[in-house]
């Protein structure tokens, strides 16, 4: 399935191009998502989604293509295998970036194929969860460029009599919440994935029985 979504930021088009490249500074951005390593060139990691009471986690990769600076355009193509599940993932974006009214405007473009129990929900569902995706990451990304980059210059080494304590551990990062396909859907989507699902549910309870019948 092919998707289209647009949003728009409030820098300026280069250091937009420059954000969206630094992609361990708006991994927190990506619903979902947990980057592992990043190479410059591919991105290692995990991404989450939650249909009703089962979690489904896909492992991947996603690797730059294309990163053409003077036309503010890139190509990623990411591809993923869940974990626990023979279903796959398989995603190429083009990004595309343009000045806008002092701000920047950014045009992706989805060609998305997956398999296993997301793709149930069909093009529709799918399109819906994506605007709302592609608005949090959007929303999130505009308040990361607004933060001012303070700069310090590096302190003098400070000495001490006392002995030096020995350093505490970092505490673990908390878990990436999935996403919810059930919930980012919104009510009307969740009404029809839930009867579908329950329809679903029905037939394969009707083949068992069948099945038991006929032993």
């Amino acid at each position: 399935m092919e998707l289209h979504h647009e949003f728009t930021v409030p820098v300026p088009v280069d250091d937009a191009w420059r954000a969206l490249l630094d992609v361990e500074r708006i991994a927190p951005c990506m619903p979902g998502a947990t980057v592992d390593d990043y190479d410059g060139k591919t991105v290692t990691g995990s991404v989450k989604v939650k249909v009703g009471p089962i979690t489904v986690t896909y492992r991947g990769t996603a690797v730059f293509e294309e990163q053409d600076d003077s036309a503010h355009r890139m190509v990623l193509i990411a591809n993923g295998k869940e974990t626990r599940g023979q279903g796959t993932a398989r995603a190429t974006v083009t990004g595309t970036l343009a000045e806008r009214d002092g701000g920047t405007a950014v045009s992706v473009r989805t060609d998305l194929t997956v398999t296993g129990r997301p793709a149930q929900f069909g093009r529709g569902v799918m399109a819906e969860v994506g605007d709302k995706l592609v608005g949090q990451f959007a929303e999130c990304l505009a308040r990361r460029l607004e933060e001012p980059t303070e700069r310090t210059e590096p302190a003098e080494p400070f000495r001490s009599a006392q002995p030096v304590q020995p350093v505490k551990p970092v505490q673990p990062v908390q878990p990436v919440e999935p996403i919810d396909l059930l919930r980012t859907a919104g009510p009307p989507v969740a009404k029809r994935v839930a009867v579908a699902v329950a329809t679903a549910v029905l037939a394969l309870v009707f083949v068992r029985i069948r099945r038991h019948r006929h032993a």
